[in-house]
């Protein structure tokens, strides 16, 4: 797939600094739901997971230390060069996620059978709340489908934004200064 260039602003949703895909730039990727792409932000080098926001284009967690290399803060506008990749990693696996799979050989057996694709669509669905007891509930459901067999997370939207902290209802929160102002 060719590269995509764009240019966009980090924006700060919570305590996360983040960048929004433009609408135009997101429609070139391969998918609503969520991407791996490698590129540069200021021409340093970075590879990173494109989360879906909900309404249709991505976003991404910028870190300190990309924001450091970069020389970017938030408000500034910083030019990109995304490529999508097919080289999916594995998802770093939460503590409570990994201890159900390892306390039961048959379900550790199917998750590492599983693609990467799949590992994160279920490790999406599991942290896609911030209720405990529903995540809780999650993790034993997910466990249940992989003792029946089942690969994947059933009625999981890939559109939809799974990060509580910059969401609410599968939608990227829009930070304070983009909401429309009241004056009187």
């Amino acid at each position: 797939m060719s590269a995509i260039r764009f240019e966009a602003e980090l924006i700060m949703i919570g305590t996360s600094t983040l960048l929004r895909v433009p609408s135009e730039a997101s429609a070139m990727l391969p998918s609503r739901g969520m991407v791996m792409a490698h590129g540069t932000i200021n021409e340093f080098p970075f590879h990173t997971s494109l989360e879906p926001d909900g309404m249709g284009s991505h976003w991404f967690n910028v870190s300190q230390a990309l924001r450091t290399a970069t020389g970017a803060e938030v408000g500034d506008a910083v030019s990109l060069t995304i490529t999508p990749t097919k080289d999916w990693p594995d998802p770093e696996l939460p503590d409570d996620l990994a201890a159900a799979l390892a306390s039961n050989p048959l379900v550790q057996n199917l998750w590492l059978d599983i693609t990467p694709i799949a590992r994160w669509d279920w490790v999406r669905w599991i942290g896609a709340t911030k209720n405990p007891e529903t995540r809780r509930k999650r993790i034993a459901t997910a466990c249940s489908m992989f003792e029946a067999g089942k690969r994947r997370p059933c009625c999981f939207n890939r559109s939809l934004c799974t990060e509580p902290s910059v969401s609410k209802n599968g939608k990227l929160l829009v930070p304070a200064k983009d909401l429309p102002h009241i004056t009187t």
